[in-house]
C-alpha cells in the first residue's frame, strides 16, 4: 500500500510569545514544519505529502519555500475552522487504498524508525498511534481536592497516527461536526480498537520557546 501523510500545520505563535505562527519559526536555520515533511519524504511519502495550513498562511510559506530554496514534493491545502476539519480536508486529497499517517506540523522530530514503525503496525492491524509510559507522578483533580492517580495505566499520546486510509475516511465522515483533539479518538468513535505502538521521547510537540531550544538540542546530537 502506498503511505500518504497529511500534516496538520494550524497552530499559532501565542504561547511562544511570537506573532509567527509556530509551524513558521526557525529551527536550525530553517522554518520548523520543514524538518517535519522532509521526515516522511525520507519515510517514503514522496510525493504524497499533504500540508494543511491556514488560508491566511499559504501565502506566507510559498514565500518561505522560496527563500530557502525548499524542494521537498508536497501539496498545500487549506484548512477549516478546526482540526477535525483540516483532517478532513487533507483526507480528502488521499486516496482510499492507501495508509495514511496524520501528523502535528510541530512534531519535527519523528524518527524514520518510529514512522516506519507506525506505517508497518497499521498495515497489520489497521491502525498505530505511538505512545509513551508517564514518569512523572500524577495527582486527579476534583474541586477543591486532589488524590493521587496511578500513572501506569497513562499513557502520553503522540503523533504520526497511521489508519488504513478508507476506514479512517469513514470515522469522520460519521464524526460530525465535533472537535476531537487527536485522530484515535474518532477511529474509536466509529467502532474501532485502538492499536498503541511504542513512541520516543524525543518527538516532543513544539508548544514553547522551551521546546524550541530542546528539539535544536535533538537535532545537534542527532547530527554528530
Amino acid at each position: 500500500m502506498k503511505r500518504y501523510v497529511v500534516i496538520v500545520a494550524g497552530g499559532s505563535g501565542t504561547r511562544m510569545g511570537t506573532s509567527t505562527p509556530k509551524q513558521f519559526l526557525l529551527l536550525n536555520g530553517r522554518p520548523l514544519l520543514m524538518h517535519t515533511i522532509e521526515s516522511f519524504d525520507k519515510a517514503g511519502c514522496s510525493g504524497n505529502i499533504i500540508v494543511v495550513l491556514p488560508q491566511k498562511e499559504t501565502g506566507q510559506w510559498q514565500q518561505l519555500t522560496e527563500t530557502y530554496n525548499f524542494n521537498t514534493k508536497h501539496t498545500v491545502i487549506a484548512g477549516g475552522m478546526t482540526r477535525s476539519e483540516s483532517v478532513r480536508n487533507g483526507l480528502s486529497h488521499v486516496p482510499a487504498e492507501s495508509i495514511v499517517a496524520i501528523h502535528d506540523g510541530v512534531r519535527p522530530l519523528a524518527s524514520l524508525e518510529l514512522i516506519n514503525r507506525c506505517f508497518e503496525s497499521a498495515i497489520e492491524t489497521g491502525n498505530a498511534i505511538p505512545a509513551i509510559p508517564v514518569v512523572d507522578s500524577l495527582r486527579k483533580i476534583a474541586g477543591d481536592k486532589n488524590t493521587v492517580a496511578d500513572r501506569e495505566v497513562f499513557r502520553i499520546i503522540q503523533t504520526p497516527q497511521c489508519f488504513r486510509s478508507h476506514e479512517l475516511k469513514k470515522a469522520y465522515s460519521q464524526a460530525g461536526s465535533h472537535s476531537f483533539s487527536d485522530d484515535a479518538t474518532v477511529f474509536e468513535k466509529d467502532g474501532h480498537a485502538i492499536n498503541l505502538v511504542e513512541g520516543e521521547r524525543t518527538n516532543i510537540k513544539v508548544t514553547v520557546m522551551h521546546d524550541l531550544m530542546i528539539a535544536s538540542s535533538i537535532l545537534n546530537a542527532r547530527e554528530h
